[in-house]
């Protein structure tokens, strides 16, 4: 059998995973904080007909060898952590990160998952959450008699109280990663340290290479439509291609099976 009917799989199969990514960043283009993801490929084993380097003669060498390739596979599909832009919303309970750093979220485990969508809402003992009702960590309680919230870019948290002076009631830590890309993704706006994304270093923001927050905004998605429309573009006539192989080594396979008539 050809090799190429197999060759030629791996590439519609590749190009079927590239489109499944594309289409996850296009979904998630108004997504708070989602940052796109990009598809890596890898070429698959090859077979040597012949060696390159091969003596041919006393004083002859092969200069070329004979390789045939199989094919093509997904090996990574890599977050791609640039700067989302920035939304004006006017709500107190809304942050963005300008920069590098994740809000650090208390999961119901124990355990801390980390995001960059910024869009915090108050519970019922007036903690700061996110939209699943998880909390930030540390936890910032707002007072019930509160009259206004105001976070400084520092991450300092302060509140207006009826006949009195503002009052600072937290600090707002960020977690910084030596490689963001290796962070696992668990759903819902969230991300998980692993081995790969090493530990997290945990600052002020404003300090240590972490960025600085900005109140009453929130950070958009970092798609960009024409881009991922392009790129759907490049999926698609890429596995046209690859069928085109498969049907053009079906093809000869006929001829030759036609020789004996």
């Amino acid at each position: 059998m050809m090799r190429s009917l197999w060759t030629a799989a791996s590439g519609m199969t590749a190009q079927q995973s590239n489109l499944d990514v594309v289409s996850n960043n296009l979904a998630n283009v108004n997504t708070t904080g989602f940052k796109k993801s990009r598809s890596d490929f890898q070429d698959l084993m090859y077979q040597t007909i012949r060696q390159a380097g091969t003596t041919t003669g006393p004083d002859n060498q092969l200069p070329t060898g004979v390789q045939i390739g199989h094919g093509t596979r997904l090996v990574a599909t890599q977050k791609i952590y640039t700067q989302g832009s920035f939304q004006s919303t006017g709500n107190s309970y809304d942050i963005a990160i300008e920069g590098d750093g994740f809000f650090q979220i208390a999961m119901p485990d124990g355990t801390i998952a980390y995001t960059r969508d910024g869009s915090f809402k108050k519970d019922e003992n007036g903690r700061l959450v996110t939209s699943e009702g998880y909390a930030l960590d540390p936890e910032i309680a707002v007072p019930e008699e509160a009259l206004d919230l105001t976070i400084s870019a520092e991450g300092v948290v302060s509140v207006s109280l009826p006949g009195q002076d503002p009052e600072e009631i937290g600090q707002i830590e960020l977690a910084r990663f030596i490689n963001p890309a290796g962070l696992e993704n668990i759903g819902r706006n969230l991300v998980r340290e692993t081995a790969a994304s090493g530990a997290p270093v945990v600052v002020n923001p404003g300090t240590d290479g972490a960025g600085t927050l900005v109140q009453k905004y929130l950070e958009m998605s970092n798609v960009q439509v024409v881009e991922e429309m392009v790129n759907m573009i490049v999926a698609q006539r890429a596995y046209e291609t690859n069928s085109k192989a498969i049907t053009t080594s079906d093809d000869m396979l006929s001829q030759a099976n036609n020789l004996k008539r």
